[in-house]
């Protein structure tokens, strides 16, 4: 069955997050870091205060060196303060997205490429800061699920 592809540009405030950090290749994610990652966050939950959407894990990826890049597995917070043991807090600026929907049924990197190819043909350049893109999961989702249901954001420059 051809993939539907449709894809929209958002705008959103910076805001910031709370999680756990990860560092690794794009092999390493691929063979389960960030679930690992994803799943601590979910266990621990309830440790992170002032979570503005409680039903959204937010999948966090910065530009790193060579392959290798950053992640966090994380929840958007209205302010942080007591940050818990072993997580980290990041601000995210205020950013203009390139977004689609990962449906369960979707080839995840078609995914990817479709929304790269949709960048393009709008005429879209890539942001030029460290916020490479980021996903929003839905929190009840299994972080192991073979199937997973996402939305896919890449930070872009419409004004370019």
């Amino acid at each position: 069955m051809d993939q539907v592809f449709e894809a929209i540009l958002v705008s959103k405030p910076s805001f910031q997050a709370v999680g756990i950090r990860w560092e690794g290749t794009f092999e390493e994610a691929g063979e389960g870091g960030i679930r690992a990652v994803q799943t601590e966050v979910i266990r621990r939950l309830a440790e992170i205060r002032h979570v503005v959407h409680p039903d959204i894990l937010l999948g966090l990826s910065y530009h790193h060196e060579g392959d290798s890049f950053i992640h966090y597995a994380a929840l958007e917070v209205e302010r942080v303060e007591d940050v818990p043991e072993g997580m980290d807090s990041v601000t995210v600026p205020a950013l203009t997205y390139a977004m689609t929907e990962h449906k369960k049924e979707d080839n995840i990197d078609s995914s990817y490429t479709n929304i790269f190819a949709w960048i393009e043909k709008q005429g879209y350049p890539l942001h030029k800061g460290d916020v490479t893109h980021f996903e929003k999961y839905p929190m009840a989702q299994d972080p192991y699920a073979k199937n997973p249901e996402f939305t896919i954001m890449i930070p872009v420059d419409p004004k370019a």
